[in-house]
C-alpha cells in the first residue's frame, strides 16, 4: 500500500519532534566530549558575541537575525550547552551605523568573546573586520551579502566567515533568470552605500559575462523620496526590467515611482526585495517583483515546520519580518555549537583553534537553510553556493516561490557543491 501523504497538520505534529532530535544530537555529542567523571564541572559560561542592527532603520531585518540566534542558543543550553556551559550571548546594537559597529566590535574583543555572530548591513560590517581578523576572533556573517566581506583577507588566514549568499553568486542568479526571460536590457538602480557599490559590481560583472552591459545605471542616496527622473532616464534608455540593489526603503520608491509612470517592466533584486520596507512600503507596487532567496517561510520538510511552528510560539509572532535573516542567524548558532564540539581535549577554547574547527567541521549539520556537510575549508569561508538559491516572487503581500519547480527541489534541503 502507498504511503498516503501527510496532512498540514500532521507535518506540523512531526515537525514538533524535531527540537527533541536536537536535544539528543547536542545531548550526544556533550557526552561524547566530556570530562572524566571526578573532573570538577566547568559552570562558567561560554561568551558568544551578537551584533546587528536591533533598532533603527534595519531593525526589520536584524531582529529576526537576533532571533533565529537567539532560539538556537536557547535549545543549545536546553540540551546542556557546551561540555556543561552554558552559551552567553553578549548583544550590542550596530543601530545599522558604521562608526557604531566598530566601536561595539572593540567592546566584544575587550568582552572576551570566542567568537562573534553577526552583521546585517556590508557597509558596517566592513568597517569592523579588522577588528575581528587582528583579535583572531572568528565571525560568522549569518545576514551581510556584499562579496568584499569574505574577500577582504586571503582565505587561509581569514576569521571572516559568511552563512548568507554573497552578492557575487545572487547576482548571476538574477542574471541568468534575466537573460532566460529575454530581459537583457537593464536598468540599475544602486544606492551609495557599501552594499549599493558591491552590489553594482557584481551586478555590471554578471552582465559583462553574457557580452550584456546595463542600459543605465542610477546611484542615489539612502533616504531618497523621488527617483521619477531616473525612472524617465531608465525608460528612455530602453529598459526592459529593474535591478535594485538597495537595502531600505529605496525599493519601495523605485516601485511606486514605475507605478506612477504607467511603466511596466519587472522588478527584481537580491533578497532585500523580500524585506517589509519594500513589500509593506510599495504595497501594490510590489506585487509580481522577484527576489534571490535561501528560505521562503513554507513548511516543505519537518525541520523547516518545526523551525516555523518554534519560533512562532518562541516570539508570539504570526509572521517572520525577513524569514532568511532569522533562519541563517538559527543555522549559523548551531554550525559555530558544531565547530566547539570538534576542538579536541587538551585544546585552548581560543580564536584559532576555533577558526581551525570551523574549517573542518566533520559532523554534518541537517539545518533550516541546507544540509551543512563541511560548511567551511582553509580555502573557502562561504558556506552557501548557488544551488542553494531560489527565485521568489511577491505574491498576495507575501514571498512564495516564483518557479513552480523550485517548489518542488525546496522539498530536498541542498548541500554545498
Amino acid at each position: 500500500m502507498k504511503n498516503m501523504p501527510l496532512s498540514m497538520g500532521q507535518r506540523l505534529a512531526l515537525a514538533g519532534r524535531t527540537l527533541g532530535l536536537v536535544a539528543v544530537v547536542i545531548s550526544g555529542l556533550a557526552r561524547a566530549q566530556a570530562p572524566a567523571a571526578d573532573t570538577a564541572p566547568l559552570v562558567n559560561p561560554l561568551r558568544v558575541g551578537l551584533i546587528g542592527p536591533f533598532t533603527g532603520p534595519s531593525a526589520d531585518f536584524g531582529l529576526p537575525m537576533h532571533n533565529g540566534v537567539r532560539m538556537a542558543v536557547d535549545e543549545i543550553n536546553a540540551a546542556g550547552g557546551y561540555l556543561g556551559r552554558p552559551l552567553e550571548l553578549v548583544v550590542k546594537d550596530d543601530t545599522a551605523r558604521p562608526d557604531v559597529g566598530r566601536k561595539l566590535a572593540e567592546e566584544l574583543v575587550t568582552d572576551k568573546v570566542v567568537a562573534t555572530i553577526g552583521f546585517c548591513n556590508t557597509g558596517v560590517a566592513q568597517q569592523s573586520l579588522e577588528v575581528f581578523q587582528t583579535a583572531r576572533i572568528p565571525l560568522i556573517i549569518p545576514c551581510a551579502t556584499g562579496t568584499p566581506l569574505t574577500s577582504k583577507y586571503p582565505a587561509a588566514q581569514s576569521y571572516i566567515f559568511r552563512t548568507s549568499a554573497r552578492d557575487a553568486i545572487q547576482a548571476p542568479f538574477i542574471v541568468q533568470d534575466l537573460a532566460k526571460r529575454g530581459w537583457t536590457k537593464v536598468a540599475v538602480f544602486a544606492d551609495t552605500t557599501g552594499y549599493g557599490e558591491a552590489g553594482l559590481k557584481d551586478v555590471e560583472a554578471a552582465l559583462a559575462a553574457r557580452q550584456l552591459k546595463p542600459v543605465h545605471v542610477a546611484r542615489f542616496a539612502t533616504g531618497v523620496k523621488d527617483l521619477g527622473a531616473e525612472l524617465k532616464a531608465a525608460r528612455e534608455a530602453g529598459a526592459n526590467v529593474i535591478v535594485g540593489y538597495t537595502v531600505g526603503p529605496e525599493n519601495a520608491v523605485i516601485a511606486k515611482g514605475r507605478r506612477a509612470l504607467k511603466w511596466d517592466v519587472p522588478f527584481v533584486g537580491p533578497w532585500t526585495l523580500s524585506f517589509p520596507f519594500f513589500i509593506d512600503g510599495a504595497r501594490d507596487a510590489a506585487e509580481g517583483a522577484l527576489m534571490v532567496q535561501t528560505f521562503i517561510a513554507e513548511p516543505s520538510n519537518e525541520r523547516r515546520a518545526a523551525f516555523l511552528a518554534n519560533y512562532a510560539r518562541k516570539y508570539s509572532a504570526t509572521r517572520i519580518t525577513v524569514p532568511v535573516a532569522a533562519a541563517q542567524g538559527y543555522d549559523t548558532a548551531y554550525l559555530l555549537m558544531h565547530a566547539l564540539f570538534g576542538v579536541r581535549g587538551g585544546q585552548p577554547l581560543d580564536g584559532p583553534t576555533i577558526k581551525a574547527a570551523l574549517e573542518n567541521i566533520q559532523r554534518n549539520y541537517y539545518g533550516v537553510v541546507a544540509t551543512y556537510e563541511k560548511p567551511f575549508s582553509l580555502d573557502d569561508k562561504d558556506a552557501v553556493t548557488a544551488n542553494m538559491l531560489y527565485l521568489g516572487q511577491v505574491r498576495n503581500g507575501a514571498v512564495t516561490f516564483a518557479y513552480p519547480e523550485d517548489a518542488k527541489r525546496n522539498l530536498f534541503v541542498q548541500r554545498k557543491q
